[in-house]
């Protein structure tokens, strides 16, 4: 009898152990799973990994307008990676742009962005990174001229151009404004790209999300800007765009192709409509001053440019194709004051993004070795001003330098 009520607890004991084994298993895999998420949400992959390299093992060349930086290995490996850091290490980086040894980080890795994700979304990236192979990799020493190879000049930096503050909702607001907020704000650091530098790299926060320079692109407003943000686009527009990379305005190319395939494509529906909602709330600001119209001269010479090399797929009237060719009436890309993408695009093409919605990834010539630095920039001049589209003229000058920079690019 002893004996078998003895053999009976060891079993109840057993089975209550791995009862609870399984639970706490559980809330591990939940906390992963979330950091995966999260993780996507951040656009990590995309920074973190060289071009046919091994997935966040770093060694990416971020250009700035300062020099090269290279992107750490993010993988667990010791030695090279981020295995030996501790949850603190790590929260530490994300909310102060500061590694364990005490140096600060280059901003290249968005910090201010990053430092408005709350402890818990920092710790459950870090589970899921956990659970990466590690890679044995040591990206290349970042490419800056001196002195500001000298890390603690970002003490500096920090001082005029860094908040350090964990996102706090807004009770007037709702709970779906709040999540947008959030996530534009925070992981998916919008304004990284979409927002005007200063001379010193940081961000322009009287213009947030008005537009701004970013690798030889332009990326556009997106404020309720008129013409040049995004106020004629609707919540399901925002949606579409980054759910499938294209809707019935335009498409997804250049860097943010990348953050769709990444990132926005793999979101869940409620997250995207919550993104949209926060851009779609934020004030319509007024455009830049006002320019002169271009000489009648150069819009005919444009007008049959485009004829000749665009209309085929733009249309007559620049209404592009809903679904596969963006329009370029009323683009705000186009009416940008800055032309660097609608430049960029002429001259050497673009590919919109393959989504699981529409997997055909479509694309636009190159016309740099057909079309003169002053033929770009007369029909870039008509297309911002026909249609009802308005901005400012385009120079050869500008279509030259930008032609030099992109060719210098290529053969590095």
């Amino acid at each position: 009898m002893i004996r078998a009520l003895a053999t009976f607890a060891v079993i109840a004991v057993a089975a209550l152990g791995w009862h609870y084994g399984a639970t706490a298993k559980e809330s591990s895999f939940s906390q992963i799973e979330r950091g995966r998420y999260l993780a996507t949400a951040g656009d990590c992959v995309s920074c973190h990994t060289v071009k046919g390299g091994k997935p966040f093992a770093g060694g990416r060349a971020i250009e700035t307008p300062f020099g090269i930086i290279y992107s750490a290995n993010i993988t667990p490996d010791r030695e090279t990676g981020i295995g030996a850091w501790d949850d603190a290490d790590f929260y530490r980086a994300m909310h102060s742009g500061v590694d364990p040894h005490g140096r600060n980080l280059y901003p290249a890795f968005p910090y201010p962005y990053f430092t408005h994700v709350t402890r818990e979304d920092v710790q459950a990236i870090r589970a899921y990174l956990e659970t990466l192979d590690p890679v044995r990799n040591a990206p290349p020493r970042n490419a800056l001229p001196w002195p500001l190879s000298w890390r603690f000049l970002l003490n500096g930096w920090n001082l005029l151009n860094f908040n350090k503050d964990t996102f706090k909702p807004d009770p007037s607001k709702s709970a779906q404004w709040n999540r947008g907020a959030y996530l534009v704000e925070g992981l998916g650091h919008c304004g990284a790209c979409h927002t005007p530098k200063d001379w010193m790299g940081g961000d322009v926060t009287s213009r947030a999300l008005q537009g701004g320079a970013v690798q030889d692109w332009f990326a556009p407003a997106l404020t309720g800007k008129p013409r040049m943000g995004l106020q004629p686009w609707s919540e399901d527009d925002i949606v579409a765009f980054l759910k499938t990379g294209r809707n019935d305005r335009t498409a997804a190319y250049g860097p943010m192709a990348e953050v769709v395939k990444n990132s926005t494509a793999h979101l869940d529906d409620g997250d995207l409509h919550a993104m949209a909602a926060y851009l779609k709330s934020l004030a319509a600001k007024a455009n830049d001053s006002s320019h002169s119209a271009p000489d009648d001269k150069i819009m005919t010479a444009g007008r049959d440019i485009y004829a000749a090399n665009c209309s085929a797929c733009h249309g007559q009237s620049g209404q592009g194709t809903p679904q596969f060719f963006p329009s370029l009436k009323g683009s705000a890309i186009v009416q940008s004051t800055d032309p660097t993408t609608v430049l960029h695009a002429i001259l050497k093409g673009v590919h919109s993004v393959p989504t699981d919605r529409h997997p055909s990834a479509l694309s636009m010539p190159a016309f740099d070795w057909k079309l003169s630095n002053a033929e770009i920039a007369t029909v870039a001049t008509f297309i911002r001003n026909s249609w009802g589209n308005t901005a400012p003229a385009v120079s050869a000058g500008a279509v030259k330098d930008l032609r030099r920079a992109l060719h210098a690019k290529r053969i590095e």
